[in-house]
């Protein structure tokens, strides 16, 4: 089927689906929104980490075993730096250091975001569309026992190990929606709306939360689909689980549908889980998840447009 698909992305577990769903489709059929409410200041840098990870993916340059960063990475500079007595908590690759060295660079003559990373992509030969939630900031925070703490500070600085009770996204009320985000989600030739697997609270929630989003979405007439984070009653990576008991909710795929009720049509679970009877709205499909290789990124986005095709064979989509 052709037509136009939209993917909301977080950073590892979204960039690997989105990599899929552009092996898929051709670069002119797929826009990409990310999340930006992880973007920090750090050492003078502007760093954007969940863009990072799907640029890189996008570019294969991504790292198969962290998971995070540039692969065949080399670290003099954390090394020296941590000689200086200088903060060296959030690890900075001397590939990688590149990349927020140049977007700073672009960003203090007063390029937006959005264009610096239309150069990024062009620069690492990606023609899909990967576009920032804003070219505002919003801060992702979370409520711990020691307070507010913002993203960065909670994730990796303190490893996810404060307890979590709620979540704001400072400066998402203010934000305006990248304009070609709004356009995309827009299109009168949509094919589907995807959320990738990725955390929903600290991940979907920040894109959601700026002004436009949501309402582009709540009034698409293409499909929503959204995919699972949690595997067999586990987060693959990140603390989504965690957070997940500390809220009170259950672990499982069921209760990430139950967060996107009245938002999705349908949810991918994985093939091993039991498939949760259809309630809100939402019906399920089953499918592998989780993806170990680019092939299993292929077949799980092959698997997520065939879902939000058969949706869309019913009445209310045709």
């Amino acid at each position: 089927m052709t037509g136009h698909v939209v993917a909301l992305s977080g950073g590892v577990g979204g960039a690997k689906l989105v990599h899929g769903l552009a092996m898929a489709l051709p670069p002119e059929a797929l826009s990409i929104i990310v999340n930006t409410g992880d973007d920090f200041r750090h050492l003078g840098l502007s760093i954007s980490p969940d863009l990072d990870s799907v640029v890189y993916a996008l570019a294969g340059l991504s790292d198969p075993i962290r998971g995070w960063g540039r692969r065949e990475e080399t670290w003099t500079f954390m090394k020296a730096l941590a000689g200086l007595g200088a903060p060296d908590w959030f690890q900075l690759g001397d590939g990688d250091l590149a990349m927020h060295v140049e977007r700073s660079r672009r960003l203090a003559e007063g390029v937006p975001l959005s264009e610096v990373t239309r150069h990024l992509c062009r620069a690492l030969g990606i023609a899909t569309r990967v576009l920032p939630m804003s070219d505002d900031p919003v801060c992702t925070q979370v409520m711990t026992g020691d307070g507010w703490l913002d993203f960065q500070e909670y994730f990796v600085h303190r490893q996810c190990q404060p307890a979590v009770s709620q979540f704001r996204f400072a400066g998402a009320a203010a934000a305006r929606a990248q304009p070609d985000a709004l356009a995309a989600l827009g299109r009168h030739d949509l094919r589907a709306i995807i959320i990738c697997p990725s955390n929903p609270f600290v991940s979907i929630e920040p894109i959601l939360a700026v002004p436009g989003i949501r309402a582009a979405i709540e009034h698409t007439t293409a499909p929503v689909i959204a995919v699972t984070p949690i595997i067999n009653g586990k987060a693959i990576k990140g603390p989504a689980a965690k957070m997940m008991t500390e809220l009170g909710l259950p672990v499982s795929a069921a209760a990430v549908a139950q967060r996107y009720a009245g938002l999705i049509d349908g949810f991918i679970i994985e093939d091993t889980d039991p498939i949760p009877d259809a309630d809100a709205g939402i019906t399920f499909f089953a499918a592998a998840t989780l993806m170990r290789n680019d092939e299993d990124r292929l077949r799980l986005a092959h698997a997520v447009l065939g879902a939000a095709d058969a949706l869309r064979a019913r009445e209310r989509f045709a």
